[in-house]
């Protein structure tokens, strides 16, 4: 038996009124999930428990079957594992974004969580030159993807309230700079970078070409190093993990899931779905599982662009989900599919919710007949939908039929 979990990051949502009281996911064109629905087990999950913030962390961990209330320790020193960046285990690692913040307001605004997604190669230059002039013996900055890095802090402390930049989008920044124990050190990075990055030829030549220039680091989603029980003890498959994700490839690398790193994906519209769907079906000749995961359709939620998270689900339908289903066909053994997104990223909020969210289990052995269902937030309604509270459960349900 194989097993194939597919994640359409944030693809949940909610009505709106610019699509007549439907979400994306009913807008959407799904007609490869709509047949797994159709065929399998329909239900609702909550992968956050009560009490935590409704990040991909929180949900991805719950998802691959480990309770947050026992294993969440933060979500940088999971893009840390994904880095091969090791931490000790008094060291704090804090997700170093570069953000383009609006100072010409009053107060100073969130312009962009992203720099208007800036290239890997733009950033990597800016967090080296970050690192030049605010590293010390117990700070340190590491480049990682796009706008996504990482900070590390010797002894640093991690009591304190970070707020996630993609979730003041427009927002002034003053009440959700950090607060707390050790949030001085904090602050003060943040603003002496805000001297290094205005004057770095990078953002001189964004700004002339009407790019967003990164013109600060924000610091968040602190934490220490985690100890997760290995994914093959707590099911007895060995399998694989597929993002462009530091996040979700470092939950990977902690449950010792092989990661596989395909070409050309970015966690943007752009990135290579197909190739995602290829090397993740590939991975089963050595292993009994894998975990693809999708970013896109969370990226377009956060930035609030409906056409673009329209489209993203369209994509991952088509790309992902029905390359998927057309290879395991041709190669002929039994699976079984996971089909969900991790939470909710509402178009009108720009932010995560915690929220249920659909869930399908497909099982080629025991596909239904003469359904007719669509995939989307509507399952929460069906008579005989399941619903599951606990989402750390849902994993052992999948694999072994239990929770």
């Amino acid at each position: 038996m194989k097993y194939i979990v597919l994640i359409g990051d944030g693809m949940a949502d909610t009505p709106l009124e610019a699509l007549g009281g439907l979400t994306p996911l009913q807008k959407a064109a799904t007609a490869n999930m709509d047949a797994l629905a159709s065929g399998g087990i329909c239900g609702m999950v909550r992968t956050v428990p009560d009490g935590f913030p409704p990040g991909s962390d929180v949900a991805n961990l719950s998802i691959l079957g480990y309770d947050p209330r026992s294993y969440y320790s933060g979500r940088a020193p999971l893009e840390a594992a994904s880095m091969g960046i090791p931490l000790g285990n008094d060291d704090a690692a804090f997700r170093c974004n570069l953000v383009c913040l609006d100072f010409h307001q009053k107060d100073t605004l969130m312009a962009d969580y992203s720099s208007g997604h800036i290239s890997t190669e733009e950033a990597k230059e800016l967090i080296i030159a970050v690192n030049s002039e605010l590293s010390n013996d117990d700070i340190r900055f590491y480049p990682g993807i796009s706008y996504r890095h990482l900070m590390v802090c010797k002894g640093g402390d991690v009591d304190m309230s970070c707020t996630p930049p993609h979730d003041i989008s427009g927002k002034p920044i003053a009440p959700y700079l950090p607060q707390g124990k050790g949030a001085d050190v904090l602050l003060s990075l943040i603003q002496r970078s805000q001297a290094v990055l205005k004057a770095h030829p990078v953002n001189i030549e964004r700004t002339k070409r009407g790019k967003p220039p990164a013109n600060s680091i924000w610091l968040w989603g602190q934490g220490k190093r985690p100890a997760l029980p290995l994914f093959s003890e707590k099911y007895g498959i060995e399998g694989a993990l597929i993002s462009a994700v530091d996040l979700t490839k470092g939950l990977g690398v902690c449950a010792g899931l092989k990661i596989i790193n395909v070409p050309g994906a970015t966690g943007y519209l752009d990135t290579n779905y197909t190739g995602k769907a290829r090397y993740g079906i590939a991975s089963l000749k050595d292993g009994d599982f894998v975990y693809i995961h999708i970013e896109a359709p969370d990226e377009a939620g956060h930035s609030g662009k409906l056409d673009d998270k329209i489209r993203a689900i369209e994509d991952f339908d088509s790309l992902v989900v029905g390359e998927v289903m057309r290879l395991l066909k041709d190669d002929g053994d039994d699976y079984k599919i996971l089909l969900m997104p991790d939470h909710p990223t509402p178009i009108a909020l720009k932010t995560h919710i915690n929220a249920p969210v659909p869930f399908v289990i497909y099982d080629s052995r025991a596909v239904r007949t003469n359904n007719k269902i669509s995939y989307d937030e509507q399952i929460a309604s069906m008579k005989d939908a399941l619903f599951i509270n606990e989402g750390h459960t849902l994993m052992s349900y999948f694999i072994k039929g239990q929770r």
